[in-house]
């Protein structure tokens, strides 16, 4: 378990470690940092003797912006969070994986494939992410590990509370992006886990696949014109 900014880390180990099944190892680090993800591998590999499985699920989705407000240095300080740390934490793991033909799961967003209003750097982070999985899956095919994605829509984590905290009408906000789902409601942590678990142990005969997580948000029509109209909108024709 891998957290940069969590103060509860330690009590997590210690609650995971009592209840079981298996053990857990918290650890304090910054995925951009180089030498920070061999320190990772190291310990895990000192600990448990082996590596059979790396789900990459750092990241961060910065305030929505147009990409007139985005310099440079935003965009590339999101690449190394979101991107890069996937990219070198896959890089010291794959030799410990090939001995155990394990596998990685990388966590994509499901706006990989659809897009999001200003938010150029993220989507751009999530696609290439869906892309070097791909790519990944081609080349480990040799060594029997398995590399795929997971790409959920929203799901009610801590960054999405503080995320909807940011606006008024939190109520609201958090009632319409419920209904962005065709299920009607967000996802759970625990649910995309469950995912993470099917393509770690059992979906063996998988690989180099974007998994969608979204309950349905990427099915149907909606009203997407950026164009400014002045003349209402009838959605129940659409």
């Amino acid at each position: 378990m891998i957290c940069v900014y969590y103060s509860g880390g330690e009590e997590l180990e210690a609650s995971l470690n009592q209840t079981g099944p298996g053990s857990c190892k918290f650890l304090v680090l910054d995925v951009t940092k180089d030498d920070d993800l061999k320190t990772l591998v190291a310990v895990t590999v000192k600990q448990f003797g082996h590596i059979d499985c790396l789900i990459n699920n750092a990241g961060w989705h910065p305030p929505l912006k147009s990409i007139d407000e985005t310099t440079a240095e935003e965009f590339q300080s999101l690449l190394n969070l979101n991107l890069i740390s996937c990219f070198l934490a896959s890089k010291y793991a794959l030799p410990h994986l090939r001995r155990r033909q394990g596998n990685i799961i990388n966590v994509a967003s499901l706006v990989a494939s659809i897009g999001q209003k200003d938010s150029v750097t993220y989507v751009a982070t999530k696609g290439a992410i869906v892309s070097m999985t791909k790519a990944m899956a081609v080349d480990e095919s040799r060594y029997q590990v398995r590399v795929n994605c997971i790409s959920p829509s929203n799901v009610m984590t801590p960054m999405m509370e503080e995320c909807l905290e940011q606006h008024e009408d939190v109520a609201n906000v958090k009632e319409t992006t419920e209904k962005y789902q065709l299920i009607g409601r967000m996802g759970t942590p625990a649910e995309c886990g469950l995912v993470a678990l099917f393509l770690a142990a059992d979906a063996t005969f998988t690989t180099g696949v974007d998994l969608l997580v979204a309950g349905g948000a990427e099915l149907n029509y909606g009203v997407k014109s950026q164009i400014p109209s002045e003349k209402p909108i009838n959605t129940n024709h659409i």
